[in-house]
C-alpha cells in the first residue's frame, strides 16, 4: 500500500527529509486498531527504504473541535465491534488479530536505524504511551500531555514490549507500580521518571521536535554516526524485546477472553 492510501495514519515527507507520521483518527482519540498497527508497520518500512526520508516525527492528529488542553496523542487499543467492517479483504488478510502486542510493528521500527522522535500532543493511554516508548529514540511532551497504563483495570497484560522496557528504564519496583496501578501521570511526572526528554508549551511542541530531528541528520547532524549508534543500541536488546512481545501476546490472547476483560470494557 502506498503511503497516500493510509486511512488510520497520515504520512507526510517534507523537503528537508523530515517525515511526519500522525495517527489520524481524532474522533476516536487516535485509538490504535489492527489496521493502525499495520499502517504504522508499513510506514516504518517505507521510511527506512526511502533515501530521501531522514528522520521521523510520530504524533497524533489534532481534533479541531477540542481545545489544546484536551487533545489526544492516542487513547490506546481500539477493540470496538465492527472496526474492520469497511476494511478491504486484501488489507484484512494482512492484519494479524492475534498480534495484540503489536510485535510486527515494534520490530519493524526497531529494525529502522534512522531517528524517530515522538511528539506527544495530548493524552497517551495504554498503547498510546507504550508505543512511543518502544519505537521512538526521543520523546517530547506537550505541557498538556498525560499518560495512564490501564492494563490491570481492564484485566489484560501490558504490550508493545513494555514489560521489558519499563523495568529497564525505571527499575523493577517502579515499573511494577506503573503496570499494576492505573494512576494518571502528568507531563512533568513523565519527565521526572525519565520516560520523556522535554516538556514544551503546547504550541511549540512540533516546531521543537522538528528542530531536534534536524539536528540528527545532515547537514546539521552526523547522520551516519547517529544511525550506527542506534543499530548498536537496538542489537543488544532485540532478542529480549522479541521474547517479551511473544509473552505479552500469549497473555493477551488468553486474558482478552476472560470475564475480567469483558467487565473492564463495560
Amino acid at each position: 500500500m502506498h503511503t497516500s492510501e493510509f486511512t488510520d495514519i497520515s504520512y507526510q515527507l517534507a523537503s528537508d527529509g523530515i517525515v511526519t507520521v500522525s495517527m489520524n483518527t481524532p474522533r476516536r482519540k487516535n485509538a490504535i486498531s489492527g489496521l493502525t498497527a499495520l499502517e504504522l508497520r508499513w510506514a516504518a518500512r517505507h521510511f527506512q527504504e526511502d533515501e530521501g526520508a531522514l528522520a521521523m516525527i510520530l504524533t497524533g492528529a489534532p481534533d479541531p473541535d477540542s481545545d489544546p488542553s484536551r487533545q489526544a496523542f492516542s487513547s490506546g487499543g481500539y477493540f470496538v465491534p465492527g472496526v474492520y467492517d469497511d476494511v478491504p479483504e486484501a488489507i484484512m488478510a494482512q492484519i494479524d488479530q492475534t498480534d495484540i502486542a503489536m510485535k510486527a510493528t515494534v520490530l519493524q521500527f526497531l529494525q529502522c536505524d534512522k531517528p524517530v522522535l515522538a511528539a506527544i500532543n495530548g493524552l497517551a493511554i495504554g498503547g498510546g504511551i507504550t508505543l512511543p516508548l518502544a519505537v521512538a529514540d526521543q520523546v517530547y511532551l506537550s505541557e498538556h500531555a498525560w499518560a495512564r497504563l490501564p492494563f490491570a483495570s481492564l484485566g489484560i497484560s501490558a504490550e508493545l514490549g513494555s514489560t521489558f522496557l519499563l523495568p529497564r528504564l525505571l527499575g523493577m519496583q517502579k515499573a511494577k507500580q506503573l503496570l499494576f496501578y492505573p494512576d494518571t501521570l502528568g507531563a512533568q511526572q513523565l519527565l521526572d521518571l525519565g520516560l520523556a526528554n522535554a516538556v514544551l508549551p503546547h504550541d511549540e511542541l512540533l516546531a521543537y521536535t522538528r528542530d531536534r530531528a534536524l539536528q540528527l541528520v545532515p547537514p546539521r547532524g552526523a547522520g551516519a554516526s547517529i544511525r550506527a549508534m542506534k543499530r548498536i543500541v537496538h542489537a543488544q536488546q532485540i532478542e529480549q524485546i522479541t521474547r517479551a512481545l511473544d509473552l505479552e501476546n500469549e497473555a493477551l490472547n488468553q486474558l482478552m477472553q476472560s470475564e475480567d476483560f469483558v467487565e473492564g470494557l463495560m
